[in-house]
């Protein structure tokens, strides 16, 4: 299909600014620059309230945002959702991810927990991987201290996000708990792959670049060698059964599109419920452009549907 005109508009707006690719700038200048993603959310929806806090972490106190959202029609306690923020391991902070989980919250009912873990290059894996895993846990044993059902909980990302949700549904699996009804997987990374047809047909020019997904796996990896390690590569895995119902969001104009589709596949082959869906014509990063492309706002909807029915009885 063509391109969406709200993703091509933004595309003219990102191209008018003249700001360079991520991999051609210093990290903490990288990180600045995300900043600019906040002008491009729009207006979110009212919650409850948001409470930022500190909670223990493997080595340390990962802080993490709390949203909760306005009364419902259902008397009790509500699902939970912990959330990933993207940027590549790299970038991105519970700022940059604020506008997506007031929506997220006002749209599923739930309590979301927003994570700031570490980032590389300073934290490489599974620095990551380990604080969400940690937080993970974390806010399934405190779950009826923040309003929420403990037997009700979820994982959600975004891209580098995705990938991390997607970790620890398996290490969530593998280790015993805690007990996850979903996983919502918004254009996840889940394999380490640049030859895709997608990566062919939109490496270059479409908001997400090849070259940048690049730069942010050597500073996610370092000197590392992948291997087949699942928690970094969820794609690697050898067995995806026994794993949550899963959402998996992908967007047309996206190099990390095939990844993503051929992960649901896998998992729907599995035996894990799976909801696919491919936002056409849209470009990676919506949910950070909301206010530029809103016809990407259909997700928290698709994601509020996924969350009733997981945790429908």
């Amino acid at each position: 299909m063509p391109m969406h005109p709200e993703a091509e508009r933004l595309l003219a707006l990102l191209a008018e600014a003249g700001a360079p690719p991520f991999e051609e700038l210093t990290v903490p200048v990288a990180r600045t620059a995300t900043q600019g993603f906040l002008e491009l959310q729009g207006e979110p929806p009212g919650v409850a309230s948001v409470v930022a806090r500190t909670i223990p972490g493997p080595v340390g106190e990962v802080p993490v945002r709390v949203y909760t959202p306005l009364p419902g029609s259902a008397p009790g306690p509500v699902p939970v959702v912990v959330y990933f923020h993207g940027g590549g391991w790299v970038i991105g902070n519970l700022d940059v991810v604020d506008n997506p989980c007031r929506r997220l919250a006002a749209a599923t009912g739930a309590v979301v927990v927003s994570v700031d873990y570490r980032l590389a290059p300073e934290h490489r894996y599974p620095a990551a991987f380990d604080d969400c895993y940690a937080a993970t846990v974390w806010a399934a044993q405190h779950a009826a201290e923040l309003g929420g059902d403990p037997t009700r909980v979820a994982v959600a990302g975004d891209s580098a996000g995705g990938n991390l949700a997607a970790a620890v549904a398996l290490a969530a699996r593998d280790r015993g708990g805690p007990v996850l009804v979903a996983q919502l997987l918004i254009y996840p990374v889940t394999d380490f792959d640049f030859g895709t047809e997608s990566y062919r047909d939109n490496g270059d020019g479409y908001l997400l670049n090849k070259a940048t997904m690049q730069w942010f796996w050597a500073h996610y990896l370092g000197a590392l060698d992948l291997g087949d390690d699942p928690y970094a590569c969820p794609a690697r895995s050898n067995d995806l059964a026994g794993l949550p119902a899963a959402y998996v969001a992908t967007s047309e104009f996206d190099p990390l599109r095939d990844e993503g589709e051929a992960y649901a596949r896998r998992l729907a082959e599995a035996g894990v419920k799976v909801t696919a869906k491919r936002f056409d014509g849209m470009l990676h990063g919506f949910v950070w452009t909301a206010g530029a492309v809103p016809s990407g706002l259909a997700i928290f909807d698709d994601m509020a549907a996924v969350l009733r029915q997981a945790t429908a009885g």
